[in-house]
């Protein structure tokens, strides 16, 4: 029967599918348990990414390494390195492995906006959000995940198309951002008549088909809810932090609660909300609480995270000669407040 010593040395060759680097190198054997009378062996064994097809495909390897060395029956339990042992790899990834931003040894912070039904704002808060990270200097790009009530390119005045070359998918540069949208590979606003697979490949492409080049962080604006394409987008990151939006209306925080609850089941972390929507303020300076007030508090409150900003009703200010109808000037009181937002989590991102 094995020994402790022997399976560590056997599956110390076998390699992580994300690193390709061995689990002797990346100390991925962290735990080996025998019961020698029921010649059975059980493993803990940790990786880059858990929940994947690549998993899989180790822990068929690992049994069958284990049983052709005499294991009679084999548990295996898999969990993540710690983000310290990820780090030190990303210095020795290849140029390939560092471009995947998919990969766990991408640098590239994702962002997630969710909310928990349509009507919020959500995707206003995105593009927003999204050039005001771009304002303060940072490297940012935009996917529009919201794959049937794709809006991104509209709000942000896109008047150019993306370039497609050597199979590459090149994004535009919209006020310091990189988007891209299904809303470029639709003829004259059709709808979106697609099943969820099909939609999966047109998301999986948008990560590892389009030249993103540098990014700090790559911003999602998701569908709203709770579905199908949301729950893929997040199966599919490494990580990524959440912002979820959500009006002062009770009924509205309480639905968006069902978002935050989704990116915490998905292991991945909530990084505050925001109130949109919040008030309007009259010619006189006046706040007027259209919605309602307290649903952003509460929603913070209930999710045990913070109160990122309230955004007011109102509209922006735009030219004809660069006409973004959604998008809010650096010096107007919205902008400040996207400015600040966009600050905060800068901040909190860094830690």
């Amino acid at each position: 029967m094995l020994n402790e010593q022997q399976v560590r040395e056997l599956l110390g060759e076998l390699q992580d599918p994300f690193l390709h680097k061995t689990l002797a190198e990346t100390k991925g054997v962290t735990n080996v348990s025998i019961k020698a009378e029921k010649e059975h062996v059980s493993v803990r064994i940790a990786i880059a990414k858990v929940n994947t097809p690549e998993q899989m495909t180790l822990q068929m390897k690992i049994v069958e390494v284990l049983k052709e060395n005499g294991a009679a029956s084999v548990g295996i339990r898999f969990e993540e390195l710690p983000a310290e042992v990820l780090q030190s790899f990303r210095g020795q990834a290849t140029e390939s492995q560092a471009q995947d931003i998919l990969s766990p040894l991408s640098s590239v912070q994702f962002i997630s906006i969710a909310s928990g039904k349509g009507g919020v704002g959500k995707s206003t808060v995105s593009v927003n959000m999204a050039v005001a990270l771009a304002r303060l200097g940072k490297k940012v790009g935009l996917i529009d995940a919201d794959i049937y009530g794709f809006s991104v390119p509209d709000m942000m005045g896109v008047t150019e198309m993306p370039v497609v070359k050597d199979d590459r998918i090149y994004p535009v540069d919209r006020l310091g951002v990189k988007v891209i949208s299904m809303g470029f590979f639709v003829e004259n606003n059709a709808p979106i008549v697609w099943r969820g697979p099909m939609l999966g490949k047109v998301l999986d492409q948008f990560f590892r088909d389009v030249e993103w080049g540098e990014l700090d962080y790559l911003l999602l604006d998701l569908p709203p809810g709770t579905g199908d394409v949301a729950l893929d987008i997040h199966q599919m990151l490494p990580a990524s932090k959440e912002i979820v939006v959500t009006t002062p209306h009770p009924t509205a925080a309480f639905v968006a609660a069902r978002a935050g609850a989704m990116a915490l089941q998905t292991n991945h972390e909530i990084l505050g909300v925001i109130e949109n929507m919040a008030w309007y303020e009259s010619k006189t300076g006046e706040k007027e609480f259209v919605f309602g007030q307290g649903g952003g508090p509460k929603l913070a409150d209930e999710l045990r995270t913070k109160l990122l900003g309230q955004i007011p009703l109102g509209q922006p200010d735009w030219t004809e000669e660069d006409f973004a109808p959604s998008i809010y000037a650096d010096n107007h009181p919205t902008g400040q407040i996207y400015l600040k937002i966009a600050e905060e989590i800068i901040s909190a991102l860094n830690k």
